[in-house]
């Protein structure tokens, strides 16, 4: 098995449309595991909370093993850094996110004994609550199962 680009294919998930990640991923996606989601919130519980559900629904992670649940909330902590500039805070400091995400779980190493990793994106844009006064930011995190 060749390596595998899990954070670039988690921005690029995160960061195209439907009809643009269908043409092209369409044979792409073999080797990883991945789900899409989208959130808007001024809180941050509420991102976190978003990506979770998502990763656990898909069945990305098992929410019985402390260890992957630690590993993708570290992925999603990262990745929201890059979101916020490295200020982990929306509401607090009165922004608000409106986001894609993209949570991909795979073996990014050749030597299959480095094992499987999982990958957060988000893309979209941030802001002050008010229509029209956000840019856009991208995140990404990424960590060890």
């Amino acid at each position: 098995m060749s390596k595998i680009a899990i954070g670039k294919t988690a921005v690029l998930l995160a960061s195209f449309t439907e009809e643009e990640e269908m043409d092209f991923f369409q044979d792409k996606l073999k080797n990883v595991r991945y789900c899409l989601g989208k959130v808007g919130s001024m809180n941050m519980q509420k991102v976190i909370s978003a990506v979770e559900t998502a990763a656990k629904r898909h069945v990305l992670i098992d929410p019985h093993l402390y260890r992957e649940t630690h590993a993708l909330y570290h992925a999603i902590m990262e990745g929201m850094e890059g979101v916020t500039r490295g200020h982990l805070a929306i509401g607090e400091m009165s922004r608000t996110v409106g986001l894609r995400f993209a949570v991909v779980r795979g073996k990014p190493f050749s030597d299959q004994a480095e094992g499987e990793w999982i990958a957060v994106a988000f893309y979209g844009t941030i802001g002050a609550p008010v229509k029209g006064s956000e840019h856009e930011t991208v995140g990404l995190g990424i960590n060890h199962i």
